[in-house]
C-alpha cells in the first residue's frame, strides 16, 4: 500500500512539473534582442574577455566570512537555551569557540585578513 501511494504521489509530482513547464513554454514571450545576450556589470559595457584571474584572497576572505557567519547561526540557538544546558553546554560552546579562535588566529597569521 505504501509503495503504491509513493508511486502515485511521485507520478503526480512529475505530471505537475511537466504541465508547468509546458504552460510556461507556451505563454513565454519569444522576442530576442541581441543586447540581452551581452554581459552586463554595473551599467558599464565590458571590455575584453570575461575570463580573467582573480586573487585567491577574495575567495579566502569570503570563506572566512561564511565561517563566522555560520558560527553566529550556531551561537544564537545556544544562547536561547543556555540555562537549560548547564555546565556541559558551557563546556561544549567553549570548545567550539576555542576552535574558531584558533582558526581566526591561523588566518590572521597567514595574512588572510589583510586586504591588499
Amino acid at each position: 500500500m505504501n509503495s503504491a501511494l509513493f508511486v502515485v504521489v511521485f507520478l503526480t509530482g512529475l505530471a505537475l512539473v511537466a504541465a508547468a513547464l509546458l504552460v510556461a513554454g507556451l505563454i513565454a514571450p519569444r522576442s530576442y534582442n541581441p543586447q540581452k545576450g551581452e554581459a552586463y556589470e554595473c551599467g558599464i559595457p565590458t571590455h575584453g574577455t570575461s575570463w580573467m584571474q582573480f586573487k585567491v584572497g577574495y575567495y579566502l576572505f569570503a570563506i572566512l566570512f561564511l565561517m563566522f557567519d555560520v558560527e553566529t547561526v550556531f551561537l544564537f540557538p545556544w544562547a536561547v537555551i543556555v540555562r537549560d544546558l548547564g555546565v556541559a553546554g558551557l563546556i561544549n560552546i567553549l570548545f567550539f569557540m576555542i576552535i574558531l579562535i584558533f582558526g581566526l588566529a591561523y588566518a590572521w597569521r597567514k595574512g588572510a585578513l589583510e586586504w591588499k
